[in-house]
């Protein structure tokens, strides 16, 4: 893996540690959940042969500290905190960008808020539930996930949340075990990069998921023909029917746009690296 520029930038509220590699067009990689821009390693190096790539840590997450630890997080301010980096690196320049779950909420705000800034955005499984025709029932599981993580701590509320996001529920409540039982087989890189999304977790679920899924896209504005055109929609093959490949779907069918299938589920990105890799640098390139 060749080794990145890192830089920092500050940002109100908060300081953004962000690393560059590859030159060429600016590619800006926005991560999702507890992930930092290290959850982007499997890729990077491949697209920056094309591009320059840059990936951060998003405020609040590893590196990318915050002023205020109790701070709300919004949506708005995270995009925000997008345009400043592309700011800061491709000044006056259109950028392609992709974002992964929360990540491609950011995107969708990015794009619907600052358009002349976005070359073409590839928003993979952004669980923006709040479009959905059942988004009531999921408002209560938030609220659900939320009490349990006030009542009886981070584990019990990630297998509460991980049963909500899947189709098999007694498979999605077995994985948090699983993945900590399975920890000591990780390389080195593999477990410090868990490691952090560990420690990453607690503020993930108190402060990113229940803002960040009450969020409710611009819809309107995204569908104009103006921004459909740069939009890019995608999800998991094997996630099809789980809660956050839905609402891609829905707008995708409601834009009457193709859904772009990645390889893998959710987490495609980390499972099926060279696969995901690949087909995302052919979306990137398609006009």
């Amino acid at each position: 893996m060749t080794a990145p520029s890192t830089g920092t930038l500050r940002v109100h509220g908060a300081t953004l540690h962000y690393d560059v590699r590859g030159q060429g067009p600016l590619l800006l990689l926005i991560p999702g959940g507890a992930g930092g821009a290290a959850s982007f390693d499997g890729i990077a190096d491949d697209l920056a042969a094309e591009y320059t790539v840059a990936t951060y840590d998003p405020r609040g997450m590893s590196r990318s500290t915050l002023d205020d630890p109790e701070a709300e997080q919004r949506v708005a301010e995270h995009a925000d905190d997008a345009l400043r980096l592309l700011e800061r690196l491709t000044p006056g320049e259109p950028a392609r960008v992709f974002g992964v779950s929360s990540g491609a909420i950011v995107a969708l705000h990015l794009l619907s808020a600052h358009p002349e800034r976005v070359e073409r955005v590839v928003a993979h499984e952004p669980p923006v539930v709040e479009v959905l025709p059942d988004a009531v029932e999921h408002r209560a599981f938030l609220a659900h996930v939320q009490e349990t993580f006030r009542a009886e701590g981070l584990m019990p509320a990630m297998a509460v949340f991980a049963a909500g996001l899947r189709k098999d529920e007694a498979e999605a409540a077995a994985e948090p075990r699983r993945e900590a039982e399975s920890e000591i087989e990780l390389p080195p890189q593999a477990a410090a990069r868990r490691e952090q999304t560990m420690a990453n977790l607690p503020y993930f679920v108190g402060r990113i998921v229940p803002r960040f899924m009450s969020y409710t896209p611009d819809v309107q504005r995204l569908q104009t023909e103006a921004l459909a055109d740069r939009l890019v929609l995608a999800g998991g093959q094997d996630s099809r029917g789980e809660l956050p490949y839905r609402p891609a779907a829905f707008l995708a069918e409601r834009f009457g746009t193709d859904l772009v299938h990645f390889p893998g589920g959710h987490t495609g990105l980390t499972t099926h690296p060279a696969e995901f890799g690949a087909l995302l640098r052919k979306v990137l390139c398609t006009a």
